[in-house]
């Protein structure tokens, strides 16, 4: 089996070498050279599907190993772990998740984001340019604080978490780079990612400690994860409550706020998808609010958060390490082997997608997705560790979307897709600022 050596190309640009590195492999298990770490690049839709589905019990998520050792300083053990303090917390979060209860608190959610969207009013009025990507933070803060916090964190405490989370999520790239460096070795982003973390538990520790007492009277995430029990029968400490807490803040913010402000960018560079978003909207919603029976009548809006998904994925890098040896299509992989599969790699493999780089909804009609393998696309990753808030972040996002677009057209300040900035979700290299105009002013 070829070595593939990325180290150089790693440093300078890590998306863009990743990438062609997938693509030079042509969907073959291949092992990369990362200094003295060598592991196995995953990305034929088969082989991931493997890994992280039919054989998910032999390739568990290592707490130590590549990705989580450096953001589990932030999260600890829990929702975002192995074994069974995961298993323990998924069965515990999992009921908030179903789509049954989701639907539940789509008319909460739809009227926390009117409420958010409205301050928008201003700065249209006004001509003033804002920055889409901090506007959609409060927005999605606003909506997930009242649905699944019960309003205990305030807006703008939550978006001093957002920011906390941003100033993390760049911090722990180079230790992602250079994943063979121990922790004990200072590294650039150290400093930051632990003032960053003070602020989130500044924020968030107060309240999971005042939750506590008022437990059985909350429907919320803290309160439902005070209510669980350990499998002897012991109420969670403070210290797994905190955990669970900080990493379903995280989980339930990150993707809707990171790949919505991809979105304006490329309406820009596509009115022709931009006409057929607002007409979409125009003709369901019309003028009035936006409701629950809308959303299912919103397919080409959903295709666009599919488009975006596949070309900014949230979770882009998902390592698992081999328990026991196992052959995947003749290559012989050994025990206690990094295994690493990426969404941001196989979603953007010419093997796989047409004309890979552009943005195209329409690969997401009906009868291109049945044809295409379930593992050309999973920005949520998948097995028994696919992302829970999948499901919440499709209404959420096209609740957003459908409210934006119903009173705004919009005027980018800086034409052009700004570059990708590796992060421990994929950011812009720029700010995504844009001047918004009531559709009726726009007419």
């Amino acid at each position: 089996m070829p070595l593939h050596q990325v180290v150089p190309s790693l440093l300078r640009d890590p998306a863009r070498a990743l990438i062609a590195l997938g693509n030079r492999t042509g969907g073959e298990l291949v092992r990369i050279n990362v200094g003295s770490f060598r592991p196995y690049l995953v990305t034929h839709p088969r082989h991931v599907q493997h890994v992280l589905r039919e054989r998910a019990d032999n390739y568990e998520r290592a707490g130590d190993g590549l990705f989580w050792r450096p953001v589990k300083r932030l999260f600890g053990e829990g929702i975002l772990g192995e074994g069974q303090i995961w298993s323990a917390s998924r069965r515990t979060l999992q009921p908030m998740f179903t789509a049954k209860r989701i639907e539940a608190l789509v008319d909460g959610m739809a009227e926390a984001i009117r409420e958010a969207v409205d301050e928008l009013d201003a700065p249209s009025r006004d001509g003033r340019m804002v920055d889409i990507g901090v506007e959609q933070s409060r927005i999605v803060c606003r909506a997930i604080m009242k649905v699944l916090f019960g309003d205990k964190i305030s807006v703008p405490d939550a978006m001093r978490v957002v920011d906390a989370q941003d100033v993390i999520a760049t911090a722990v790239i180079p230790r992602i780079v250079v994943p063979f460096a121990p922790l004990s070795l200072p590294m650039p982003g150290d400093r930051p990612f632990r003032r960053a973390k003070q602020i989130v538990d500044d924020v968030l520790l107060p309240i999971v400690r005042a939750s506590k007492a008022t437990a059985d009277e909350g429907d919320d995430v803290i309160s439902t994860l005070w209510r669980a029990r350990t499998e002897d029968g012991r109420q969670l400490s403070e210290q797994q409550v905190r955990n669970d807490t900080v990493a379903m803040f995280a989980a339930t913010t990150e993707t809707t706020i990171n790949v919505l402000t991809w979105l304006w960018p490329h309406l820009d560079e596509r009115p022709d998808v931009a006409e057929r978003l607002y007409e979409e909207i125009a003709r369901v919603v019309g003028d009035g609010p936006v409701r629950r029976e809308h959303l299912t009548q919103l397919p080409y809006t959903r295709m666009v958060l599919d488009e975006l998904l596949r070309l900014y994925p949230i979770g882009w890098i998902i390592p698992r390490r081999a328990v026991a040896d196992d052959v995947i299509d003749g290559v012989e992989v050994e025990a206690g082997a990094t295994m690493v599969a990426s969404p941001l790699i196989t979603q953007r493999m010419a093997a796989f997608w047409d004309r890979p780089d552009e943005f195209d909804p329409d690969r997401f009609v009906p009868e291109r997705v049945r044809a295409r393998h379930r593992y050309a696309h999973f920005p949520f990753g998948g097995g028994p560790h696919q992302c829970l808030g999948m499901y919440l972040f499709y209404l959420e996002a096209q609740l957003i979307l459908a409210t934006m677009l119903s009173r705004y057209r919009f005027r980018l300040r800086r034409s052009g897709v700004p570059g990708l900035r590796l992060a421990a979700a994929l950011r812009p290299r720029t700010r995504v600022e844009l001047t918004l105009v009531h559709t009726a002013d726009a007419a």
